[in-house]
């Protein structure tokens, strides 16, 4: 990465919902000096731009402008928000053929103007498509970082916080596995304020955590049916994994990353905490899961790996 600029730029690919949130979460939290709004509809990125200055004087003091490809080459991330979108009645892996697609076409354009910083993935199916821009990009594992389980970890320590009574920020819990319908929640680690969850909630039993766990994984289902897509988590998400990446936070995260080993999986991105910093991926933080979680890590992989092999056959 280039360390000697003192300027940081993020670009964004994708001025949808999602692209567009993280835009706004962006001005309103000081992390950047420069932004630049990618699109294949370039008046739309162009109408984004405008709308998020005239926001300025409110806002921090930034450069927000609509660009293309070659803006990339100074960038120190690549945060890609494009592609299909999950339809009411889909599941995140519906998307794998034509994302993956879409993918090579902007993650080769993106390196063959010169990117030489770190990716951040966003679009669904996310495990699945950070791979891919792993594969398309040729760049070190550790540069190419998808947002994962992030959004479900907040989701699960939202709904633990709510359910006792606590600041969620004081909840410390992971959701691993696919960023979809296979994911699983790591009770044998969960505690708030130190004390296991699994000791606290004794009395209502594991029932109360099953209902939490569902109403976290279902959760993108339930906001698409009443408001058409999932937008505002994500965005704060990708600031937050933005963040530990340009402070050098080494903050750890349940991010999408490629496994060598760790989990005893090979070969395949897919949501696991991880030490993150100015260079990416540091480590992966191997937890101790018990034989249940284990069999459910691994299910998750095998969906994964079942659902991307055919896709990337037909892209070779």
């Amino acid at each position: 990465m280039k360390n000697e600029r003192y300027t940081t730029r993020v670009a964004v690919i994708g001025t949808g919902f999602v692209g567009t949130s993280y835009a706004f979460s962006l001005l309103n939290q000081e992390v950047v000096n420069e932004l630049v709004l990618i699109d294949l509809n370039k008046e739309k990125a162009e109408g984004e731009a405008r709308d998020l200055n005239h926001g300025m004087p409110f806002g921090s003091a930034m450069k927000i402008w609509a660009g293309d490809y070659e803006d990339c080459r100074e960038a120190d991330l690549v945060v890609i928000t494009a592609g299909a979108n999950q339809k009411p009645g889909e599941t995140r892996l519906d998307l794998v053929e034509k994302n993956v697609n879409i993918f090579k076409g902007i993650v080769t354009a993106v390196m063959e103007n010169g990117f030489d910083g770190l990716f951040i993935v966003a679009t669904n199916p996310v495990d699945i498509l950070s791979y891919a821009t792993w594969k398309f990009s040729g760049l070190p594992m550790e540069r190419v970082i998808g947002s994962g389980t992030i959004l479900d970890t907040a989701r699960l320590r939202y709904l633990i916080g709510d359910h006792f009574q606590v600041d969620s920020r004081n909840v410390h819990a992971y959701i691993l596995g696919e960023h979809g319908d296979t994911e699983l929640p790591v009770w044998s680690h969960a505690t708030v304020s130190s004390q296991p969850v699994t000791k606290m909630i004794a009395e209502d039993g594991m029932p109360v955590l099953d209902e939490i766990f569902t109403n976290v994984r279902d959760a993108a289902y339930h906001i698409i049916n009443r408001k058409g897509a999932t937008y505002y988590g994500i965005a704060m998400g990708l600031v937050r994994l933005t963040k530990a990446i340009l402070r050098n936070e080494q903050s750890i995260l349940t991010v999408s990353t490629l496994m060598q080993g760790q989990y005893g999986l090979h070969d395949i991105y897919i949501g696991a905490p991880a030490i993150i910093d100015r260079n990416g991926i540091r480590e992966i933080v191997e937890l101790n899961l018990t034989e249940v979680e284990m069999k459910q890590m691994h299910h998750s992989a095998r969906t994964l790996r079942k659902a991307m092999e055919p896709c990337f056959e037909k892209v070779k």
